[in-house]
C-alpha cells in the first residue's frame, strides 16, 4: 500500500487518540443478543470467500499507533463490504418480490425467514411486511461499523476479540455461547459472544442494529436520509446509538470523535463509490470477491470475483 494512500485513508492526530470505552460491554437492555447473523437461503447470493472465515490477526505487536489502524482498518474494511454488499443482493431479491402478483412456496418461505430474523410481524406477503423488511434489511455505513469495532475492541486486541472473534461487545446468554468477562457481577449469566470469525461479528452487530427496537432512532434516520436522496453516513447514524452503552450521549459522542479523528468518513466515499454500479453482476463479484485485497479503497473491483 502506497504512503499516499495510506495518508488517504487515515488520518490521525499527533497523539493516539485514547479510547474510554473500547472494553465497554453493552447492558443486556441495549440488546445484543447472540447470533451470526445468518443469510436465510437465497440462489443469488454466492458461497461467502474463503477469506470471510479467517481468525482477527494479533493487533498487539504494533508499537506504531499509526500502522496499528492502517492495519485494523485495512482488515476490517473488506469485512465490512463483503457484509453490506450480500445484505444488498438480499434487499434487490426483496424488492423484485414486491412486483409479483402471487409468490411462490419458496418465496414464501424467504420472507419468513427474513421476517423472523429481522423481527418483522406482519401478515406474510402483506404491504406491511415489504415496508418492515425493507427498512431493517440495509447496510450500515461503514465508518460507523468501523470506529465501533475500534472502540468496543480496543482496536482488536481486547480478550474477546483475540479469542472470539467478538468486535462490538454483544453479549449471549447461554452457557459456553462465549467469553465470561473477568469483571461480570455474582450472580450474572451472561457471556461476551464468541463468533467463528470477524466476518460474523459484523454480520452479527449489522443485523442487531437492523432489528433491535433500541436502535429504531438509527433505523429511522437511515429511512431519512435514503427518502432525501442524502448519503448514508456514520455520524447522522450514530445518533440512533444512545442505547448501546450505559454511558447513552457521552457513548455516541465519543463514536463521532474516533469517526472524526480516523477520517472515516473516507471509507463512506469509497463505499458510495463501488457502488456507484449497482447491477446485480457488480454485487456479486463484491459478495464473492476471492481476495479480500481487491475489496480495499483504491483497488479495481471489475473482476473481484477472480482476485
Amino acid at each position: 500500500m502506497s504512503a499516499a494512500l495510506r495518508s488517504l485513508m487515515l488520518v490521525v492526530p499527533l497523539v493516539a487518540f485514547a479510547i474510554g470505552g473500547g472494553l465497554y460491554v453493552p447492558s443486556e437492555r441495549s440488546g445484543n443478543d447472540y447470533n451470526t447473523g445468518s443469510e436465510p437461503a437465497l440462489s443469488s447470493l454466492p458461497p461467502l470467500p474463503s477469506w470471510a472465515r479467517e481468525d482477527l490477526p494479533d493487533f498487539t505487536g504494533y508499537s506504531d499507533t499509526t500502522e496499528k489502524k492502517v492495519a485494523f482498518f485495512s482488515f476490517m474494511y473488506p469485512r465490512v463490504v463483503l457484509a453490506n454488499s450480500r445484505i444488498l443482493i438480499e434487499r434487490d431479491y426483496l424488492d423484485s418480490l414486491t412486483t409479483k402478483d402471487t409468490l411462490s412456496k419458496k418465496e414464501h418461505s424467504w420472507l419468513t425467514a427474513q421476517s423472523k430474523r429481522l423481527r418483522v410481524d406482519e401478515e406474510p406477503g402483506s404491504p406491511e411486511q415489504f415496508t418492515q423488511l425493507r427498512k431493517r434489511l440495509d447496510v450500515i455505513p461503514p465508518s460507523l461499523i468501523l470506529a465501533q469495532a475500534a472502540n468496543e475492541s480496543a482496536w482488536g486486541t481486547s480478550r474477546f476479540a483475540l479469542r472470539g472473534n467478538s468486535l462490538f461487545g454483544q453479549w449471549c446468554f447461554s452457557k459456553g455461547c462465549g467469553l465470561v468477562p473477568l469483571s461480570r457481577n455474582e450472580g450474572a449469566s451472561h457471556e461476551v459472544a464468541a463468533f467463528p470469525s470477524p466476518y460474523h461479528s459484523v454480520r452479527a452487530y449489522i443485523q442487531n442494529l437492523n432489528r433491535h427496537g433500541s436502535y429504531q432512532v438509527l433505523r429511522d434516520t437511515r429511512l431519512d436520509d435514503r427518502e432525501a436522496g442524502d448519503p448514508l453516513s456514520g455520524l447522522s447514524l450514530a445518533r440512533g446509538l444512545i442505547s448501546y452503552s450505559e454511558r447513552g450521549e457521552e457513548y455516541v459522542a465519543e463514536i463521532r470523535s474516533m469517526i472524526r479523528y480516523n477520517n472515516l468518513a473516507f471509507y463512506d466515499t469509497q463505499f458510495r463509490n463501488i457502488l456507484s454500479d449497482g447491477s446485480p453482476s457488480h454485487l456479486k463479484r463484491l459478495a464473492s470477491a476471492s481476495a479480500e485485497q481487491s475489496l480495499l479503497p483504491g483497488q479495481s473491483t471489475g473482476s473481484a470475483a477472480e482476485g
